[in-house]
């Protein structure tokens, strides 16, 4: 049974390598490929018609339909106001800051087709020696290819170096190729093709992805296999920190050279047309990217752009053959046309930090300053001087960077974190220190002191008031009793100066006193 399988798997390769045309392999162009496989069952997941289940009509209406949708970006406050697109999901992203400049839809779950090969990079960068390691060939690489499936012809048991094995999964897109990547490297990492795969949603969700699960390293279609627009350019955007994977998504061709099994090398040219000269779509700024299409997920593009300093990767999802890179020409002219980077470490200056990266920035809309962003500090631990950074222009993220906090900051953050604990602490004692009981008891006790200091004060004010009417009543008395003295004092005075006078009687016919002494 184990040499008929063997067999099986030989003679398929044979085929496979045999319909490449020779030794000069090229792998199927994107737009035509299909995986055969049915459509989604994820209710967050386009349920349209697709592939051949759906007519030409039912596909225009399908893509006019989501041309419609705005992207959430354009409610930004203060935001400029980006394009309409056919793309289902479309970001645009600054790579070093992690700014989105554009969003639409970017995080509903979409099927990458592809573009998975990005992640599957990333993975492989991350563990291995793209100058040093060798890839070979298992059967279980081979074996699994229908037709259709973009390959260049692997055959069981050839070996080529991991470098070459890049260019064959990015250039190329071959299937195969992706998946003896993933195989050796597992190998490698002691976890084997399945942990490798799983691997692969694992460090997505250290990049902060939320809404993506891969199941394999190439991305032919499985309904659990997904992401998000988002989630694609955060992958993205850390596979293009490598520059051995900017070398490979830039280069227009590439040459294996002969292998152990097969004398004669394999050739194949780029698939992203915006990076070729002279093609309808090419755009002079763009730097490289990768192409994607199943049925199910019609066609994906994830495409890095660089212009004045600016560092841009944009993800559509899908979106219809060429169709995306116009999608992506717009999106990209957008950001150039409305955004500047603005490095951090020159614009920033207070005292919070100690060191600010090189490469840090914030991209910041035109008619925007500095001045104008909010800033938040998010340490990785308490009193640990590496911190997170994120700047905020009305609430929407302009970027994000990794610091050190300086001692001063580190110095002020300690008080204010002393004198919090010190009222929280007095607070919760006030609180769980006394019981409910006494509480009420101390309470009513409270009320009765304050009625009986009440009582008091007005009966001592009573008590002063009839006071001062008895004194004034007393006072008004003595008054009258002077005046009634001092009337009598005058009327004996009076009395006294008449008694001394007589009027005797008239002597010669006249009358006069008459002083008696």
């Amino acid at each position: 049974m184990k040499l008929t399988y063997r067999l099986l798997a030989g003679v398929l390769s044979g085929v496979l390598f045999l319909t490449t045309g020779g030794m000069t392999a090229f792998a199927t162009d994107p737009a035509e490929v299909s995986s055969g496989e049915t459509d989604a069952v994820d209710q967050n997941l386009s349920s349209m018609p697709t592939g051949a289940a759906a007519t030409e009509e039912e596909l225009e209406q399908q893509m006019e339909q989501q041309r419609q949708i705005v992207p959430e970006s354009n409610a930004y406050e203060s935001w400029p106001q980006g394009p309409l697109v056919t793309a289902d999901s479309a970001i645009v992203m600054d790579i070093n800051s992690g700014a989105v400049l554009y969003g639409k839809q970017i995080d509903k779950k979409q099927y990458p087709a592809s573009i998975t090969k990005v992640m599957t990079a990333l993975l492989a960068l991350e563990n291995g020696d793209i100058h040093t390691d060798r890839v070979t060939f298992s059967e279980d690489s081979i074996s699994f290819l229908e037709y259709g499936d973009a390959h260049i012809g692997m055959r069981p048991g050839e070996e080529i170096s991991l470098e070459d094995a890049m260019y064959g999964m990015l250039l190329a897109s071959a299937n195969e190729v992706s998946y003896a990547i993933s195989e050796n490297i597992g190998n490698k990492m002691g976890i084997g093709y399945d942990g490798f795969i799983a691997r692969m949603t694992e460090r997505a969700k250290e990049l902060g992805c939320e809404n993506t699960n891969f199941v394999n390293a190439n991305g032919l279609h499985d309904d659990q296999h997904y992401v998000s627009a988002r989630d694609m350019a955060l992958i993205g955007s850390e596979a293009f920190k490598h520059e051995e994977f900017r070398t490979v998504i830039g280069a227009l061709e590439y040459r294996i050279p002969a292998t152990n099994l097969v004398n004669e090398e394999r050739v194949f040219q780029q698939n992203h047309k915006m990076i070729f000269e002279g093609n309808q779509y090419y755009y002079e700024y763009c730097v490289g990217g990768k192409t994607g299409y199943t049925d199910q997920a019609r066609t994906t593009l994830i495409t890095y752009a660089e212009k004045d300093g600016m560092q841009l990767v944009c993800v559509v999802l899908r979106t219809r053959g060429g169709v995306a890179y116009e999608d992506t020409k717009a999106l990209f002219d957008y950001a150039f046309g409305n955004f500047q980077t603005v490095s951090l470490k020159a614009a920033e200056t207070s005292e919070d930090f100690s060191e600010i990266p090189e490469t840090a920035s914030v991209v910041l809309p035109g008619g925007v300053s500095f001045a104008d962003l909010k800033k938040t500090i998010t340490q990785k631990e308490a009193n640990s001087k590496e911190a997170a950074v994120e700047y905020t222009f009305n609430g929407t993220s302009v970027g994000t960077a990794e610091v050190v906090l300086s001692d001063q900051y580190l110095e002020a953050q300690k008080k204010e974190a002393e004198v919090k604990a010190g009222a929280e602490k007095a607070k919760a004692a006030g609180k769980s220190g006394i019981p409910m009981w006494l509480r009420v008891v101390l309470g009513v006790v409270l009320a009765a002191v304050l009625v009986c200091a009440i009582v008091l004060y007005l009966a001592v004010q009573n008590r002063k008031r009839r006071r001062r009417r008895r004194m004034q009543m007393r006072r008004q008395q003595a008054r009258r009793r002077a005046e009634l003295e001092a009337q009598r004092r005058d009327a004996q005075r009076r009395e006294q100066r008449r008694g001394r006078y007589q009027y005797p009687a008239k002597r010669g016919g006249k009358n006069g006193p008459t002083r008696i002494s």
